[in-house]
């Protein structure tokens, strides 16, 4: 059954493309249309630093960030006294696994240049190898165009960056053409667009050594560590109290053996594994409970047990019961 949304942005599409020929330029006007348009946020600098400084764990990605911000407040206070800024790029690279924050630091950073009057919306449009790649000759300038037009004013974030690059790879391949068209386009809209792109750390290496513009247009690089056994619970107690859950103590304790037993290697999940482990922990506490459900009062429905989680780590494949059992306060920092 067709969907009358999918025909009203065909619609505006096809128009756009055709106001555009037609005058000749840029048509932000029919832009605002868009229904998938996001919101302006309108918080102050001191609110996202507030909601950064909040983040779990980070702490070297936060401070990066401070750091580029006071750079890009300090430029902006020597224009107004008349001296010179110091060009620099503001594209920047995030490398690191998944689940480590990255989405979560560009839509702040975006919504602090905002803030700051570098861009005039500081919206986040998050975009991978299939919204900027064609399956047939021509498509993919017109994707590329298309995805970078809705981020004007905002920030573009490039998940799995590095599947625009497929060195060894035969056959017909248009991920060099997406590249080509954003460099040239991060040229056009200097003022106006800042991109980050994001991925593993030796494929994301890759990739900017797959074209000479690269390494030149992306002069920054942020690294997101794996998230401390630590962290990963508090994200989990996070996780629960944005739903009005709580963790029991044998809860906390089982999550402090679940993680330090999860391998951190590349492609660990850190928070979607956290996630996901919570997730699951509801399900095995609703099987707990349903059996006498009309007995159970509210403080055992908002409650995770340890034996929850451990239910959850067998649900994935891992051996929770058999884990040692150990205090969280003992573990080596």
């Amino acid at each position: 059954m067709a969907n009358p949304l999918d025909d009203l942005l065909v619609g505006l599409s096809v128009l756009r493309e055709q106001v555009r020929q037609s005058v000749g330029g840029e048509v932000d006007w029919l832009e605002r249309l868009d229904p998938r348009r996001q919101p302006s946020d309108s918080r102050s600098l001191g609110d996202l630093r507030a909601e950064l400084d909040s983040l779990v764990g980070l702490e070297s990605v936060k401070e990066q960030v401070r750091a580029l911000v006071a750079f890009l407040q300090v430029q902006g206070r020597r224009l107004e006294h008349g001296l010179p800024e110091v060009a620099t790029s503001q594209h920047l690279v995030f490398v690191g696994n998944p689940g480590t924050g990255k989405t979560t630091i560009a839509r702040l950073l975006a919504h602090m240049y905002r803030s700051m009057g570098l861009l005039r919306r500081g919206h986040l449009v998050e975009v991978d190898r299939a919204g900027l790649v064609g399956e047939y000759v021509g498509m993919t300038a017109i994707k590329t165009d298309r995805a970078i037009r809705r981020a004007l004013d905002g920030v573009l974030f490039i998940d799995e960056a590095y599947a625009l690059a497929r060195p060894g790879y035969h056959g017909a391949d248009f991920g060099q053409e997406a590249v080509e068209t954003l460099l040239k386009r991060m040229e056009d809209y200097r003022h106006r667009l800042v991109v980050i792109v994001a991925g593993y750390p030796s494929l994301m290496h890759e990739f900017l050594d797959s074209n000479p513009g690269l390494r030149s247009r992306f002069a920054r690089e942020l690294t997101f560590e794996d998230y401390s056994t630590d962290e990963l619970v508090a994200i989990t107690e996070r996780f629960a109290g944005e739903n009005e859950y709580r963790l029991a103590e044998s809860a906390v304790e089982a999550l402090g053996r679940i993680f330090d037993r999860a391998p951190r290697s590349e492609g660990f999940g850190n928070a979607r594994y956290a996630r996901t482990i919570f997730e699951q922990a509801l399900n095995h506490q609703a099987l707990r409970l349903a059996a006498e459900l009309e007995h159970v009062d509210a403080d055992e429905l908002a409650s995770l047990e340890g034996a929850d989680f451990e239910a959850a780590a067998r649900a994935l494949g891992e051996p929770a019961s058999d884990y040692p059992r150990r205090r969280r306060w003992r573990r080596a920092s």
